[in-house]
């Protein structure tokens, strides 16, 4: 748990950078590494589950319909509240004891090491989809990373089944453990906007 949980501190902190460096004149960009979502559908998303979705599933609370059905990017200071809620998710999931057992998902049970992980999986490509998206760069230690390629690897055949994840993408040889993890998700690490 005590690394899981650094790699979670660590994305979490690049996210809130990230979100920090979106700028009002980007949120209505039509175009992400996320074909069917436009920048502002993937900030929503991105916000409700990478932090709001993080906190939850640790209080093993469910989302309440006010928070689903949210526009976060309609308030102007939309980036600092993700950053602060970022800060009480990840705090949320620092009790070791919070790692232990089930978590419901709503008529099923998952361990909850694996929802972590799930969730770091989303917050890391998420982040790097609106980062692409916005012309910035996406930075994860090497440690991360391959946990994040190990992660990918443990369920991309499962996501691919329920269309959350596109086919895999090619890269050479020499790719780095993020770009293997991107394409392995079937994102495209040399995607651009352009």
């Amino acid at each position: 748990m005590k690394n899981e949980h650094a790699h979670m501190t660590e994305c979490a902190a690049e996210a809130a950078r990230i979100a920090r460096s979106v700028s009002a004149e980007q949120l209505d960009l039509p175009t992400t590494p996320c074909g069917e979502w436009d920048l502002r559908g993937l900030i929503n998303h991105w916000v409700l589950y990478t932090s709001y979705g993080l906190e939850h599933r640790a209080l093993r609370k469910d989302l309440p319909d006010e928070l689903v059905n949210r526009d976060f990017t309609a308030d102007a200071d939309w980036a600092q509240t993700y950053a602060a809620q970022l800060d009480r998710a990840v705090a949320a999931w620092s009790d070791p004891a919070v790692w232990e057992g089930e978590i419901d998902l709503g008529g099923s049970t998952s361990p909850a090491s694996e929802i972590a992980a799930m969730l770091f999986e989303e917050t890391a490509l998420h982040t790097w989809d609106v980062a692409r998206a916005t012309g910035q760069e996406f930075r994860l230690s090497d440690a991360a990373a391959a946990h994040l390629l190990e992660v990918v690897d443990g369920s991309a055949e499962l996501y691919r089944q329920y269309d959350g994840f596109a086919d895999e993408v090619t890269v050479p040889g020499s790719a780095s453990v993020l770009d293997r993890a991107l394409a392995r998700s079937g994102r495209d690490p040399h995607w651009s906007r352009v």
